[in-house]
C-alpha cells in the first residue's frame, strides 16, 4: 500500500531498519537532481531505494493555541541554534509495554523516567502505582534482554531490572528541567511521536519572535524533520533525502532481493547487536567526526575489526586555570600518568563541608572576612588558618527566642595554639585549601580514596602515550566519575592492539564483511585521552545523575523559619544524594 514518505517515516521503527522502498508517486527536482557528496540521485517513480538510517534535520514548531477567544494555528520553522528554552510536558499518551519505550526514547545519558499506573510485583519488591521509576540502560543479563531501573522510597535508593516483555500502562513523568532545542531534538523527543514544549525564554535578538501571535503563551507542538540516510542498487552510495519531501512509498522489503544493496551500520547500530555476534570485520564507509586515535586506522575504504562492546568507566576532568574555553577531557581509568593534588577552593562553608573527608584532614586558609551576626559563631579574618572537623547543630539567641542551626566544627590554627571555631553553613566567605601532601597519585587510588571535585597537576606523564595531552595542562579539576559505551577496535593487520572508541561521541559508518569467532588470545588494550567540545562536555555534565537534585545552598542571611531544623537537614540531604548514586 503506498504512503506518503512522511507518513512512512513517522511510523517506522528505527530498529526495523533497513527498508527497502519504491517510489510510487512523484519525484525529487532540484536543478534536475539531488545532490549530495558529488553525487547526483534523482527520485523517479518505480526507483527502489533502501532506508539505513534517520536523524532529525529540522523543526516544525506548530502553535495551536485557544487565543482571545479563537483557535489559533500556524507553522514556524525553528533552527537547531535557536536560542530559546523550552520545557517538556509530559507525554500523556501510554507506552504499553518497555519494549515500546525502548524503540522510541533514548536511554542513556538522560535517563528518562515513567510511572506505571499499576503495582509492578518483582521478586524482591513492589514498585508502587505512580511511583518514578528512572531508566538508566538496556543490557543483557543471562541471555535476556532487560532495562536496569531505579527509584527513590523514603529517602532509600532500589535498583531492578524490568524485561522488555514487561506490560502494562506506561506515562511518561514531568520533567522538571530546562532544555535548548538542540537537546531537546537529540534527547527527547520519542520516535515516532510529536513533543510539546512551554517555550520559557527567548532571546530578544531573534527576530522571528515577532512572528507569534499576540497573546502567545508559549505552547509549541514540535514535528521532526527527518534526513533519511539512504542507498541505491547501483552505484552503491550513500545519499540523503528530507522525510517531508514530496513523494509516495511502497514498503517491499519482504518481497524484494536485499542483497542487491550493502547494509551500512552506525556505531549505535553495532553497539545494539546482541554480544554473541562479536567479533566481526568491517568496512568503514564514513567518518564523521574525529577521534584521539592514529588517523591510520579510522579513514574511508579501511578495514578493522571490531571484538566487542560494552562499558567503561572515565574520568571527567576540566582545566581549573584556564581563560575560557576550557579544555575538558575523558580520562580512563587505566591512565598510567600520576599526579600531584593542587590546592581546591571552597566559597562558603557549605562547600567545606561536603568536602570534608574521614580519611584525611581539611586544612584551609580563609581569603574573605566574616563577622559573625552572633555571640555563638566565630568571626573570621583573612589569612586565618583552619582544621575542619565535622558538622553539629547548637542553638542561638535571635530576637529573643533560642533557634537551631547547623554549624561546621573547626579548630582556628594559631602560631602556638588554636581555638574551637564555629562556623554556620551559609558562611559566604572564600577559602583556599592547604595541601601538605607531597605524593604521587594514579586514577584509580584517586577515585577510591578522594571525594570528587578534586584538583590536581600531571606530575609523571604516561609512558605509554607517545604525545600526553594531559602533561601540557598546568592544572586539572577532576569532576566526577562517569560510565560510557565503547567499541573495542583493532587494524585487521595489527588485530592484538585494540582501540576503544566511543559509541556517542564516534559518528561512523561501516558495512559488515564477515563474522568471527571468538578469540581466546589476550589482546593489548588502548584507552586514549579523549578531550572533548565544549558542547559534548555541556551534555555530559547536564545529564551526569541529573535525577538527584541537589539541595539549595544555604542563604547568605538566613530568616527565622530558615534556621529552624528540618527534618532532614542540608548536610543529610547531600548524604543522601550520594549513597542513591546508581553504583556500577
Amino acid at each position: 500500500m503506498a504512503t506518503s514518505l512522511e507518513t512512512f517515516v513517522h511510523s517506522l521503527d528505527v530498529k526495523a531498519l533497513p527498508r527497502i522502498l519504491e517510489i510510487q508517486s512523484g519525484f525529487y527536482v532540484e536543478d534536475s537532481a539531488y545532490e549530495m557528496s558529488k553525487n547526483e540521485y534523482s527520485l523517479s517513480t518505480g526507483d527502489v531505494i533502501k532506508i539505513t538510517g534517520l536523524k532529525i534535520k529540522k523543526i516544525i514548531a506548530e502553535i495551536c493555541e485557544h487565543i482571545e477567544g479563537r483557535e489559533y494555528s500556524q507553522l514556524v520553522e525553528l533552527p537547531m541554534n535557536f536560542p530559546g528554552l523550552f520545557k517538556v510536558v509530559a507525554d500523556k499518551t501510554p507506552y504499553h509495554n518497555m519494549e515500546e519505550i525502548t524503540r522510541t526514547t533514548h536511554i542513556g545519558i538522560g535517563s528518562p523516567c515513567f510511572y506505571h499506573q499499576k503495582d509492578i510485583k518483582l521478586k524482591s519488591l513492589v514498585v508502587q502505582q505512580g511511583e518514578k521509576i528512572r531508566l538508566y540502560s538496556v543490557e543483557e543479563i543471562n541471555g535476556e534482554t532487560v532495562v536496569k531501573c531505579g527509584l527513590t522510597r523514603n529517602h532509600r535508593y532500589y535498583t531492578f531490572t524490568l524485561p522488555l516483555s514487561q506490560e502494562g500502562e506506561f506515562y511518561e513523568c514531568e520533567d522538571e528541567y530546562t532544555y535548548t532545542l538542540k537537546e531537546i531534538v537529540e534527547w527527547k523527543i520519542p520516535k515516532s511521536r510529536t513533543r510539546t514544549v512551554k517555550l520559557t525564554d527567548v532571546s530578544d535578538k531573534w527576530d522571528l519572535i515577532k512572528s507569534f501571535p499576540k497573546g502567545f503563551n508559549g505552547a509549541l507542538i514540535l514535528k521532526p524533520v527527518y534526513e533519511i540516510q539512504c542507498l541505491m542498487n547501483s552505484p552503491k552510495d550513500i545519499f540523503y533525502i528530507l522525510s517531508n519531501l514530496d513523494i509516495e512509498v511502497k514498503d517491499i522489503t519482504d518481497s524484494y532481493d536485499g542483497h542487491a544493496f550493502s547494509r551500512f551500520f552506525s556505531t549505535q547500530d553495532i553497539f545494539e547487536m546482541n554480544s554473541k555476534s562479536f567479533p566481526i570485520e568491517v568496512e568503514i564507509i564514513e567518518v564523521l567526526q574525529g577521534s584521539q586515535m592514529p588517523r591510520s586506522i579510522l579513514q574511508p575504504g579501511k578495514n578493522i575489526l571490531i571484538h566487542n562492546k560494552y562499558q567503561a568507566s572515565r574520568i571527567l576532568a576540566s582545566e581549573s586555570k584556564s581563560t575560557f574555553p576550557k579544555r575538558h577531557f575523558l580520562i580512563p581509568t587505566s591512565y598510567k600518568g600520576k599526579f600531584q593534588r593542587r590546592p581546591r577552593e571552597f566559597p562558603t562553608a557549605y562547600d567545606l563541608n561536603i568536602a570534608r573527608n574521614a580519611r584525611e584532614p581539611l586544612y584551609v586558609v580563609a581569603t574573605k572576612a566574616f563577622h559573625a551576626p552572633h555571640d555563638e559563631l566565630s568571626s573570621v579574618s583573612v589569612g586565618d588558618h583552619f582544621l575542619v572537623h565535622h558538622l553539629q547543630t547548637i542553638e542561638v539567641h535571635y530576637e529573643g527566642m533560642k533557634k537551631a542551626l547547623e554549624v561546621l566544627t573547626c579548630e582556628k590554627l594559631l602560631k602556638n595554639s588554636c581555638e574551637a571555631a564555629l562556623l554556620p553553613l551559609y558562611l559566604d566567605g572564600g577559602f583556599v585549601e592547604e595541601i601538605h601532601d607531597m605524593k604521587q597519585y594514579q586514577i584509580p587510588t584517586i577515585s577510591s580514596s578522594f571525594r570528587f571535585p578534586f584538583n590536581v597537576k600531571v606530575s609523571v606523564r604516561d609512558p605509554s602515550i607517545k604525545e600526553d595531552i594531559l602533561a601540557s595542562v598546568p592544572e586539572l579539576q577532576l569532576e566526577d566519575a562517569i560510565i560510557d559505551s565503547y567499541l573495542l577496535i583493532s587494524d585487521v593487520a595489527n588485530s592484538k592492539e585494540c582501540w576503544e572508541i566511543p559509541v556517542n561521541r564516534l559518528n561512523m559508518s561501516v558495512r559488515i564483511l564477515r563474522y568471527l569467532s571468538k578469540d581466546s588470545e589476550s589482546l593489548l588494550l588502548k584507552s586514549p585521552v579523549e578531550e572533548l567540545t565544549e558542547e559534548q562536555y555541556c551534555m555530559i555534565r547536564r545529564y551526569k545523575n541529573s535525577f538527584l537534585k541537589p539541595p539549595p545552598l544555604p542563604p547568605k542571611h538566613p530568616s527565622v523559619e530558615q534556621r529552624e531544623l528540618t527534618p532532614m537537614t542540608i548536610a543529610e540531604q547531600r548524604r543522601l544524594a550520594q549513597l542513591q548514586a546508581p553504583k556500577d
